[in-house]
């Protein structure tokens, strides 16, 4: 009997079956250096750097795998839904059977070609130094004379000068038309910037409405970013929306956000400007207050301090002081004089005290002896018959005694 011959095919495990394929995959030549083109999705970066997505048409997909060292090199990464042309040799993940894409290289088509091409300019720009800081111009802080590079047509213009007129009425607006979309808008805005140079004006507004990047694109050229750099006056670049980027934005002296918002920064607001001005006019009348009432003070004070060493006031004062001195003088003797009565009327009353004839008005009598003169004191003094003088108060007699 004859053998099945499904009996004589060899047994492999799985992961001899995935060695197999993975090493036919590998030696083809033609799957180790291809470009694959598909649209992206599924596309997730791992928290490791690495990128994995899928690349499909419209019959088939192709799972993806580019490694962080090599998505470093990307100026911009894909998102889901956009078409690329992916770089890269394909082999098999042995762990779950999948043929995968190991890409190295990509370019994104569409908007995504577009991205490379501004992300590769503006790299150039910045190395050259057209985005330096010490560059930029400050915007001038009472413009007389706004030009406008923007299209005739459309709101941009007419939101520009509303701003413009409601804000700071006095400036004049000089508008530079010219084309701000299609394959001629580039060298129609570099023409339209050179030529309102060559007016007096004191800072330039280009500007547009906001788009996709293919509308925006004429504002992402290079003769664009270096009209806007050799510029003789400061330049504001308002093109597109609040979320909106282009060359023409990093090369300006400043970046709006809106063409209406240019608008406000190239001139001040007359209101606050008023209510500035009357702020100050009130901070000067009272500053003004304080120096007069300070100066009034201080003059006052100089004149009080000049009469007082004038030599008029210096006699006047002398002169009081003189009088001061004599009151003081006459008081002081007053004084002295009244001490020197008291002591003189205590030694009178004390003299009169010890007076003799005092004593002799009180009926007391002096006896003396009258051959001597002296006082006696004592009777035995005058024994016997003496001759004695008595004085008495009103006058002496003479005497002899007996004893």
């Amino acid at each position: 009997m004859q053998q099945p011959l499904f009996d004589l095919a060899p047994t492999l495990t799985v992961t001899q079956l995935a060695r197999r394929i993975k090493d036919v995959v590998e030696d083809d030549a033609t799957l180790r250096d291809l470009w694959v083109r598909g649209e992206v999705s599924n596309f997730t970066q791992a928290a490791s750097g690495h990128l994995y997505f899928t690349l499909k048409d419209r019959d088939a997909a192709i799972r993806c795998v580019m490694w962080r060292s090599d998505a470093a090199r990307v100026f911009k990464l894909p998102a889901n839904g956009d078409a690329m042309e992916a770089h890269g040799r394909v082999s098999m993940y042995e762990a779950r059977g999948d043929v995968q894409l190991y890409v190295d290289e990509i370019k994104l088509a569409g908007a995504g070609a577009l991205w490379q091409e501004f992300e590769r300019l503006r790299a150039r720009l910045d190395a050259e130094g057209l985005f330096a800081a010490e560059h930029k111009r400050a915007l001038p802080q009472f413009p007389r004379t706004i030009g406008v590079a923007t299209s005739r047509e459309g709101a941009v213009f007419h939101d520009i000068c509303n701003v413009l007129s409601r804000r700071y009425p006095l400036v004049e607006i000089l508008l530079a038309p010219t084309l701000v979309q299609g394959e001629t808008a580039a060298p129609m805005i570099v023409g339209a910037i050179q030529t309102i140079n060559q007016f007096d004006i004191d800072v330039l507004i280009v500007a547009r409405g906001g788009g996709s990047i293919e509308d925006l694109w004429a504002f992402n050229e290079e003769i664009v970013a270096r009209a806007i750099y050799d510029s003789h006056v400061p330049v504001i670049s308002a093109v597109g929306h609040e979320t909106d980027f282009t060359i023409a934005d990093f090369v300006a002296d400043v970046r709006a956000p809106t063409p209406s918002a240019a608008a406000e920064l190239a001139v001040p607001d007359a209101r606050e400007l008023r209510a500035g001005v009357r702020f100050d006019q009130q901070q000067l009348a009272r500053l003004t207050r304080d120096r007069i009432d300070a100066a009034r003070v201080e003059l006052s004070r100089q004149m009080y301090a000049l009469q007082r060493n004038s030599p008029q006031a210096r006699v006047e004062n002398d002169r009081q002081r003189v009088d001061d001195l004599a009151r003081r003088v006459a008081a002081r003797a007053m004084q002295l004089l009244e001490l020197k009565r008291g002591g003189l009327n205590g030694a009178a009353r004390q003299l009169a005290a010890l007076n003799p004839d005092a004593t002799l008005a009180r009926g007391y009598a002096i006896v003396r002896e009258k051959k001597t003169g002296r006082v006696v004191k004592r009777t035995a003094k005058v024994r016997g018959k003496k001759d004695i003088q008595v004085r008495v108060s009103d006058g002496e007699f003479e005497a002899r005694t007996n004893a």
